[in-house]
């Protein structure tokens, strides 16, 4: 036992040293940078039964400091007052236009089929798609041109700064985040050129035109249910330039609302990190309990072995939660029950692909992957 807490105190010092350098010197939304010029820009809004939300994500895009832009919504037959909402926006803004989707076709995810929906209908140079529940600063899509223009990129992406207000939320979302921050330099999505160190974050996320043409469109992701990744891994390997950024302080996105939103949500997704396969999947999983809630239960155990791997574990995540706004004491205090119960959401997510389909806003997804 004592072999495998050293190797545990290992582990940890190396999810510790990537996610140091990540808060010392991590790409940030909040960059400025000069403008070269301002070409027209496409923000693109999939929406389906968002009548709490839209009002408010569409308020911040309208008041961008960036001066040449247009936004369109596509209203995904929405069961509520989204369509009625957004309808009296438009009348409000002239930037600000509506279109309704079409009937769902075999083989496209409801967001990916809205989001190509949405690109054919841009008129934009770059193309931005924000989730309908996010909100927005003011500097958010001249800080994204800036970003693209300053390292010619043709995908750029960051994670919001995640608003989470129940306990489930609490607990659950900021342990995605520790995978993103404690688990890959964000740098090296610029820096290398190896699909394995990708990532995106469909929550925003922009293209070139050329870069969105280049990579197939949302074409071809079009069956995804993690199509952010999976954009992330083909730009990569169409030679794509891209970067992942901390969106914290200028996207705003408050994931899901409720214990059963998380539950379904990340039900659908976390077993699609790793591309659906079982092998990864379950060293992913045994290697977060391992580094995670082991050293606390082996504190009766082996008490000053334990004690600096559990204290690594609450400095990592004072540390994150500082520098990417989350909940201090639900973060750092209860940080092994947080990683066990989304421990537990990985089990279900796997079960569900396994079973075939889950249900995300009154729509039944396909998460099985292609043979």
């Amino acid at each position: 036992m004592t072999i495998l807490m050293l190797i545990i105190i290992s582990l940890l010092t190396v999810v510790f040293g990537i996610a140091i350098f990540n808060v010392l010197t991590g790409p940030m939304l909040g960059h400025t940078f000069s403008l070269v010029e301002t070409p027209l820009v496409s923000i693109l809004v999939p929406a389906r039964n968002e009548e709490q939300n839209i009002t408010d994500c569409l308020t911040g895009l309208s008041n961008q400091l960036y001066n040449n832009y247009e936004i369109i919504v596509l209203n995904d037959f929405s069961e509520d007052n989204t369509g009625e909402r957004i309808a009296q926006i438009c009348r409000n803004d002239q930037r600000i236009k509506m279109i309704d989707g079409n009937p769902l076709p075999n083989g496209w995810t409801g967001k990916n089929w809205a989001c190509h929906q949405l690109s054919q209908r841009a008129k934009g140079k770059i193309l931005i798609f924000t989730d309908a529940d996010n909100r927005h600063s003011q500097k958010a899509v001249s800080n994204t041109v800036g970003w693209i223009q300053h390292l010619n990129l043709g995908l750029f992406s960051a994670f919001p700064q995640q608003t989470t207000i129940t306990l489930v939320e609490k607990l659950v979302i900021p342990v995605i985040d520790l995978f993103v921050y404690a688990g890959l330099p964000l740098w090296l999505t610029y820096l290398t050129k190896h699909p394995s160190l990708a990532a995106a974050n469909g929550q925003w996320i922009a293209f070139t035109r050329q870069g969105y043409e280049q990579i197939g469109g949302h074409k071809s992701i079009s069956n995804e249910v993690v199509e952010d990744v999976e954009f992330s891994r083909l730009a990569k390997r169409k030679g794509v330039k891209i970067l992942t950024t901390a969106g914290t302080g200028v996207v705003f996105g408050r994931m899901y609302e409720s214990s059963k939103q998380v539950w379904e949500g990340f039900s659908k997704n976390i077993f699609g990190l790793v591309r659906y396969k079982t092998i990864p999947f379950f060293i992913l999983v045994a290697g977060l309990f391992s580094v995670c809630i082991l050293p606390y239960l082996m504190l009766p155990l082996l008490p000053q072995l334990a004690l600096i791997a559990v204290s690594i574990n609450i400095l990592l995540r004072f540390i994150l939660s500082v520098k990417y706004k989350h909940s201090l004491l639900t973060s750092s205090i209860l940080h092994p029950i947080g990683v066990g119960l989304t421990l537990l959401i990985a089990f279900n997510s796997f079960l569900s692909v396994k079973q075939g389909v889950v249900q995300w806003k009154g729509r039944e997804i396909d998460v099985r992957p292609e043979k």
